[in-house]
């Protein structure tokens, strides 16, 4: 029998509400040993222990948090009578966590991230199948080696592609543009393809030490956007670095070029990301000495990187070419 870890951190999947309503509820109210309750013959599959590291809205999450989670995974991952572990969590910023974890968790051992749509105390909740299906999941050997994967509403996402687009609907994870890696059918998955991107114990990154990440904003790019933005990074706030979620394949106006040309040459490093799906790749227009092209991932995740790849190195080549391998 497998022996799978649990670690709560709250969101929709412990929301609690009025009974059978789905839509006003309070997220993280529920505790993680409630949740395994309603789940039918876990014994089956698994034998499970949990943790509760918080109960938040998965908005209320910090990176200190992130940090907390990532070392208890890690010193977890070190038992050798523990096989896998499921992370619960709140659908907004799930996609986030999991791309983070996917880059500092040193272990082969699956690591399965779930939430829900619906609150506990919902009508057909769709909690308890997912974290059933999930712990099923960590606890199957096809899931040795995958990276920090995801399970929703029967699908297996890649944690770096993964991408929530729906605020309203069961299935509201995207199945397009690589994150969707395989199907689950009751407790047992089905793979179709991987991740080919560095992950896990492939990465140099490594939080055991770390207190604190480096400080990346995102700013956001749009018809009439005020380029002054910027110069609150230049002269008043500092950060370690910048992400430019773009129209289109990452483009702004002219306008922003001059600003973002004034931040190159104090050599903060810019990454040029897109507001929709799609690659971002090197353009003579858009580009200023320190751009870095995000590659297929979301402002969101590149944000991620770049925070870990400062963590390693200022070099802009060298963070470049992790946004070709992460």
């Amino acid at each position: 029998m497998k022996k799978i870890k649990i670690f709560a951190t709250g969101g929709t999947i412990a929301g609690s509400g009025a009974a059978g309503k789905s839509a006003a509820y309070e997220a993280g109210h529920v505790d993680i040993e409630k949740l395994l309750q309603d789940l039918p013959d876990l014994g089956e599959i698994a034998q499970v222990s949990m943790e509760q590291i918080c109960n938040k809205d998965s908005n209320d999450l910090t990176l200190s948090d992130w940090l907390l989670l990532a070392k208890k995974l890690n010193q977890a991952a070190l038992e050798s009578d523990l096989d896998g572990f499921v992370i619960t969590h709140g659908t907004d910023t799930l996609e986030e966590t999991a791309y983070f974890l996917n880059l500092v968790f040193k272990s082969e051992k699956p690591l399965v991230l779930t939430g829900a749509m619906r609150p506990a105390t919902a009508t057909s909740a769709d909690g308890p199948m997912n974290l059933y299906q999930a712990i099923a999941l960590a606890a199957h050997p096809d899931s040795v080696g995958q990276g920090v994967i995801a399970l929703f509403s029967d699908n297996i996402f890649s944690s770096r592609d993964i991408r929530k687009t729906s605020n309203f609907k069961i299935d509201a994870f995207q199945h397009n543009d690589f994150a969707c890696i395989g199907y689950m059918r009751d407790e047992i998955p089905y793979f179709y393809t991987r991740s080919f991107k560095k992950h896990t114990v492939a990465t140099p990154f490594d939080v055991s030490a770390l207190t604190a990440l480096p400080k990346v904003e995102i700013v956001s790019y749009y018809v009439g956007a005020d380029p002054a933005v910027l110069d609150h990074y230049l002269y008043r706030e500092k950060v370690d670095g910048i992400v430019i979620a773009g129209s289109g394949s990452g483009n702004y106006a002219k306008a922003w070029k001059i600003k973002l040309e004034a931040l190159a040459a104090v050599n903060i490093p810019i990454v040029r990301a897109s507001r929709v799906s799609g690659i971002v790749l090197p353009a003579v227009t858009m580009d200023v000495a320190t751009t870095i092209c995000a590659n297929t991932l979301t402002p969101q995740k590149a944000r991620i990187l770049l925070m870990l790849a400062l963590t390693k190195t200022h070099q802009i080549d060298a963070i470049k070419a992790m946004f070709q391998e992460y």
